[in-house]
């Protein structure tokens, strides 16, 4: 439909494709998720202590923040990224992405009845599915987390997923539940 934004998959950024497919404009880039994973602090780099598991090990929540985090923000190895820089980033970098803009992300858990949902206070969803991998037309015997984004537009619900050639309708809010 026209007026809709919808970018195409390309590498592993297909968190980045859902959430400019979300808020239907090119806000992220690349670059831009990379630089979130390199401020994104670690998970033991808080005022609080670590979990008590760690202070056995003494220095491990250390060197943990020296190998994925704050102290080490230029370091290839990264938990928020895929290792060879192609993207796979996590949920850490959407929820940073849109706290930038002043968005909250909330969790849903899928056990809860849609019904629950109120639409008319939601912007859009991004959900993480699994997906088939392929290399060019070969399908290849193995699935991974892919993110895709669902928008509303114009009292019609699309899917804005990144891997289809073009936004494919979901209908209103009694088909989106």
């Amino acid at each position: 439909p026209a007026g809709l934004y919808h970018e195409r998959q390309r590498l592993e950024l297909c968190a980045v494709h859902a959430l400019n497919n979300v808020l239907q404009r090119p806000c992220f880039t690349q670059e831009a998720a990379d630089e979130i994973c390199k401020r994104h602090a670690a998970p033991w780099s808080s005022p609080r202590p670590p979990p008590p598991i760690f202070n056995y090990f003494g220095s491990f929540p250390y060197l943990f923040n020296i190998f994925f985090g704050r102290l080490a923000p230029d370091a290839r190895l990264n938990p928020h990224r895929s290792l060879l820089g192609t993207g796979n980033y996590d949920v850490n970098v959407i929820m940073a992405a849109l706290q930038s803009l002043e968005l909250a992300a909330v969790w849903w858990d899928k056990r809860r009845s849609l019904e629950r949902l109120a639409l008319s206070q939601i912007l859009g969803f991004i959900l993480n599915v699994p997906s088939h991998v392929s290399l060019g037309f070969v399908a290849l015997p193995l699935r991974r987390k892919h993110w895709l984004a669902v928008r509303q537009l114009r009292g019609t619900y699309y899917n804005l997923d990144s891997k289809l050639r073009a936004p494919v309708a979901i209908g209103g809010e009694a088909e989106l539940r």
